[in-house]
């Protein structure tokens, strides 16, 4: 075997087998980084300043920023107003504590940019209030998981953010807009599916509908809306970067939590900032182990390896883009998002772009992609996080994931072929 076929060998194996062994992923990349340069000879130096490199970008400082807004606005009482908003919009209708599950997940995950953090939030909250109502526990599980990955998509989310430096000049705010369409779509198509479920099974409504209840919800939740509507209308006029939407709005939602709300103590703001603190130690560790697991992979020509693959099947576009999606979800189900996100996008959006789809377009069909990803076994995070909370055993929510799993499939399906739906409204926002 040639010393670059060797060389991958030692890059993934290393890679794969750390993982394997629970070895922490930034900490698995970086590692088989060095790996591979010993035997490459290659100067341990050139790998530290690819690290620096990684995170010495502008629009990686919106992050920290993001990061911090959520977990000001998760603790300081706005998950409870937006379960109430969402409540008062859909309960009324047959199975309506789902729905309200679902719109609840569209609207805190707006805050939060996370599924799993979206899960862990609500899901001790909606799922045994669904239990109560008559629900079956394993639905009530899936339906609170499945709806948490319209956060990742539906501004402000700083996975977006992580694609926009990766893939170079990309616009933040077009790719904020093209994620709204995506994640409304998911949103809608749980609802229905909620609501064939709840006519076949016969769940409950909740109280009718009024307008003064709708009215009395939107005004407590209207400040901590504010939040999300700074970031998204900032960004997408452009009339402030992502960087600055962002730090204003981690002022606005200490204001907000502190000032209006004021559920929580002043005393509890350095907590706060730890935690986010934390949450950001981990991606950046990540975003540095990844940008030299990049150029190593650059250096290899381990892109060209697999273009030529890919091409070697087919170059029809349609052909082209389902075994992307089969790459992806694959990679979904072994690893962690933001790993993806860092390591796919140089490899796989400039075959993505010879075809002819649009970057914005691509990383609305990456986040979907990863979304999915988080659900699936063996490594599903958000799977995880609905597990521990319900206490059923992981294999056992896989199974009964299976409808949602194919009802996620189709809107993948959708979004991959109807650019459309990613692209109509960054077009008009231009």
């Amino acid at each position: 075997m040639s010393t670059q076929v060797i060389a991958i060998i030692i890059l993934l194996s290393v890679f794969f087998g750390l993982m394997i062994l629970r070895i922490p992923i930034a900490f698995s990349v970086g590692m088989s980084c060095f790996a591979t340069c010993w035997y490459l000879d290659i100067p341990a130096d050139i790998i530290a300043q690819n690290m620096v490199k990684g995170v010495n970008g502008y629009s990686l400082m919106a992050v920290p920023f993001f990061i911090l807004m959520g977990e000001i606005m998760s603790t300081g009482g706005i998950a409870r107003r937006l379960v109430d908003l969402a409540s008062s919009l859909v309960g009324w209708m047959k199975g309506g504590l789902a729905m309200v599950t679902v719109v609840a997940s569209m609207l805190f995950g707006c805050v939060s940019g996370s599924s799993t953090a979206c899960t862990a939030t609500l899901g001790p909250v909606m799922i045994p209030m669904m239990e109560k109502k008559g629900y079956n526990k394993e639905f009530a599980t899936d339906i609170t998981m499945s709806s948490s990955i319209t956060g990742l998509l539906i501004p402000p989310s700083h996975n977006m953010v992580i694609f926009a430096m990766v893939a170079g000049g990309v616009s933040v705010g077009s790719l904020f807009m093209a994620g709204i369409i995506p994640g409304l779509l998911i949103g809608f198509i749980l609802m229905a599916y909620s609501y064939i479920k709840a006519k076949k099974e016969n769940y409950p409504t909740e109280a009718e509908f009024s307008v003064k209840k709708v009215a009395v919800a939107s005004a407590r939740a209207f400040w901590g809306l504010i939040t999300i509507i700074i970031v998204v209308v900032g960004v997408c006029t452009g009339i402030i970067t992502a960087t600055e939407s962002a730090a204003i709005a981690v002022i606005w939602s200490i204001f907000v939590t502190f000032a209006i709300y004021r559920e929580v103590s002043i005393t509890e703001l350095p907590k706060m900032v730890l935690r986010a603190t934390r949450t950001l130690a981990m991606i950046l560790m990540l975003v540095a182990t990844s940008s030299a697991f990049g150029w190593l992979l650059a250096y290899l020509k381990v892109p060209q390896l697999i273009t030529g693959g890919i091409f070697n099947i087919s170059t029809n576009p349609y052909v082209v883009l389902f075994i992307i999606n089969v790459i992806l979800v694959l990679l979904g189900m072994l690893m962690d998002m933001s790993s993806i996100i860092l390591i796919a996008t140089p490899i796989l959006l400039p075959i993505v772009t010879s075809i002819g789809m649009s970057p914005v377009h691509f990383g609305a069909l990456l986040i979907v992609n990863l979304g999915i990803g988080l659900l699936t076994p063996p490594v599903g995070g958000t799977l995880f996080i609905g597990s521990a909370i319900t206490e059923i055993r992981f294999e056992r929510l896989a199974k009964t994931m299976l409808p949602l799993y194919a009802v996620l499939a189709a809107v993948l399906m959708l979004v991959t072929y109807i650019p459309e739906i990613s692209l109509t409204l960054p077009a008009l926002v231009k």
